[in-house]
């Protein structure tokens, strides 16, 4: 079997792999999307403060069940499935508390341990969401989705409050789409002028400049250090930021205008418990991921193609295609 892997900043190399072994707890499915992440990016630049090398990326995944034990969702070989990437320990505080995206000994497939960039992958069968109506495109984005869905939920939005999107990528829309879902008044910011009309095209009001006016609730999905300094001074009084992208770099606040406005800052990680909810609601057609996808490339490509994907004006979102890789 064959891997594409990040042997480090900026290098991939293709390499074999012996065939993964699972045990009853675990099934194997054969990738056939993966998702590019911003994320991802981040791990090729070297700029992402949590990956270790070498990796096999891909942690926004559609697979299709080879093998399967025994299991409580009745998932069987043959099913099409949705691929929750986050393995928590279940033992720790964070997640005896609920919280298994804050586990302490948190592992994410494609990042602390390889992922999708391969033909079979072993997961355990808890963290496979299975559905006989949606496509494999859509399957593939559902962990993208899930990551707005959490940071909606982290910030108790309620009906006919003002939002403020920073960011109409992949991150920023989901976050704005399940905002829509909550009944708020969105507005998305972007200084990519096709993004912020392809926001538009959904039917968000979209801005490239802010006018000076302040939100009830702030959400801002760059992952630049910069905009999540600036970002304070678009929160009204008593309102709420809620920071969805991550940085390794220091972020500065001004503290004399978050206590002036009495503010609450939320981190979000992640998400937990999504993935049901969001593919009911792609189902049903509530959200359509499908105009998202902007570029393809087959697996084969991903080593000479990837490092211009950042740099093309037009991207939403990227998706890999994976021949079958296990010969």
């Amino acid at each position: 079997m064959k891997q594409i892997v990040l042997q480090g900043p900026g290098e991939f190399v293709e390499r074999e792999a012996s065939a993964p072994s699972h045990s009853p707890q675990e099934a194997i499915v054969r990738i056939h999307k993966v998702g590019v992440c911003g994320s991802d990016f981040h791990a090729f630049a070297g700029r992402h403060p949590i990956y270790t090398y070498p990796r096999v990326l891909g942690h926004e995944l559609a697979g299709e069940v080879v093998e399967i034990g025994p299991n409580e969702s009745d998932i069987r070989p043959g099913d099409r499935c949705a691929i929750e990437p986050y393995i928590s320990c279940g033992r720790c505080k964070a997640c005896k508390l609920g919280h298994t995206n804050c586990c302490e000994q948190l592992r994410v497939i494609g990042i602390h341990v390889d992922g999708g960039m391969q033909g079979l992958l072993s997961v355990p069968s808890t963290l496979l969401f299975k559905s006989n109506k949606l496509s494999f495109d859509e399957l593939a984005l559902i962990e993208t989705l899930g990551i707005g869905a959490h940071a909606v939920d982290r910030s108790n939005i309620a009906p006919g409050e003002s939002v403020l999107v920073i960011g109409a990528g992949p991150i920023g829309l989901a976050v704005a789409e399940f905002a829509k879902v909550a009944g708020a008044d969105i507005c998305i910011i972007d200084k990519n002028a096709w993004r912020k009309n392809f926001a538009t095209s959904l039917g968000f009001k979209a801005i490239s400049q802010i006018d000076g006016h302040v939100y009830d609730v702030v959400f801002d999905a760059t992952g630049s250090s910069a905009s999540m300094s600036s970002s304070l001074t678009h929160v009204a009084p008593t309102g709420r930021l809620i920071f969805v992208g991550l940085t390794k770099d220091p972020i500065t606040l001004d503290d004399s205008l978050f206590h002036q406005r009495e503010m609450t800052i939320f981190a979000s990680r992640n998400s937990r418990g999504q993935f049901p909810r969001i593919i009911r609601m792609l189902e049903e057609r509530k959200i359509n991921t499908i105009p998202w996808i902007t570029d393809r490339m087959p697996i084969a490509d991903v080593p000479a193609e990837f490092k211009t994907l950042p740099s093309r004006p037009n991207l939403i979102k990227a998706i890999v295609d994976i021949e079958d890789l296990t010969s």
